[in-house]
């Protein structure tokens, strides 16, 4: 009888709390179906330019590769920076010549491969010649750790804000102290900022503490500025943070805030630029430009850390960013009225 006794009260909890039964049910697929979609695309194909490539190699090339395009080196090194050209081809003193863009290393692997597939379509006498390599970005010594670091500075960043952030403002709700708040005559907007200011801090401090320990400790490909990258870093933090706010208002204890990861952290690991998403449907493309870490960092972080931008580059990043803070920051004080109408 006792243990039936436990069973069944366990049973209606469940049954009370139709947040959690859902995420039980429904979050593992929906994880999953993710996973499904970011491994399931077709193997990628790089962009390349050439000039003056014997024909046999054009072939060889043009089958292997997405879109080849005859170029100058200018033009080659333009599209490159607009991230529109994976590496250019041509021959010097009868040597094969190639420069790759350099900041993704699964694609500098790929562009090799293929160039190594086109020379042994050359002439016999031609035949084993060595390569000369170089890069836009980056260096041979780029690593798989290099090139998806600045995104997981933007992840844990990211994560451990929302959790610290969205558990520390529930426990304002839970012991009292927000509704002996809003019976005092301050502004909606003034209790957001306050609260915003006052866990910012520590979301700076911790900010600060991952973007030396990447770059100083473990030694993280590091082009351009510390102070400019902690900048982007801060912002995204403070993006998380007010996320953070406004769905704790939606959750009643600590597990619930838990319940959120599966729906807005883990998801943005599988969209933000972790996993190639060149080869997988446009629709999918274009669902990750609504997860803060891909302006954060797939193009902020990584652009900063491994192509050397500066803060005027990624400007439109920033702005977006800010965006995001800025809508849930209103969002918080418009949420706030169901606690106290002003």
């Amino acid at each position: 009888m006792a243990v039936g006794a436990i069973v069944k009260r366990i049973v209606s909890q469940f049954k009370r709390d139709k947040r959690s039964l859902a995420l039980m049910l429904l979050a593992p697929m929906l994880l999953l179906f993710l996973v499904w979609l970011v491994f399931n695309g077709s193997d990628y194909k790089p962009l390349i330019g050439y000039d003056n490539l014997p024909n046999p190699i054009i072939e060889s090339i043009s089958d292997n590769s997405e879109e080849l395009l005859k170029l100058d080196r200018e033009e080659a090194i333009s599209l490159m920076k607009s991230e529109e050209l994976d590496a250019y081809i041509s021959m010097e003193n009868e040597q094969p010549a190639i420069l790759l863009e350099g900041s993704d290393s699964n694609k500098n692997s790929t562009v090799m491969q293929v160039v190594e597939e086109a020379l042994q379509s050359m002439d016999n006498n031609q035949k084993g010649t060595e390569p000369k390599v170089e890069f836009l970005y980056g260096s041979s010594d780029l690593g798989l750790f290099d090139r998806v670091g600045p995104v997981l500075i933007g992840f844990f960043v990211f994560f451990f804000v929302f959790i610290l952030g969205g558990i520390s403002f529930l426990r304002e709700r839970t012991q009292g102290t927000l509704v002996k708040l809003l019976s005092t005559p301050i502004k909606r907007w003034q209790l957001v900022v306050g609260y915003v200011v006052g866990f910012g801090t520590f979301t700076i401090l911790q900010s600060i503490l991952i973007v030396l320990f990447s770059v100083y400790i473990l030694d993280m490909h590091m082009v351009g500025y510390v102070w400019e990258l902690l900048i982007v870093t801060i912002l995204l933090a403070i993006t998380a943070l007010t996320l953070a706010i406004l769905l704790s208002t939606f959750a009643n204890n600590e597990f619930q805030i838990m319940q959120f990861i599966p729906i807005v952290i883990i998801p943005q690991v599988f969209f933000s630029g972790i996993f190639n998403l060149d080869t997988l449907d446009k629709w999918i493309q274009i669902l990750s430009n609504f997860m803060p870490l891909t302006y954060g960092g797939a193009d902020a972080l990584s652009d900063m850390m491994i192509k050397g931008y500066h803060l005027q580059d990624v400007w439109f990043n920033i702005v977006v960013l800010c965006g995001f803070a800025l809508v849930f920051f209103l969002l918080n004080i418009v949420v706030l009225k169901k606690h106290r109408t002003l």
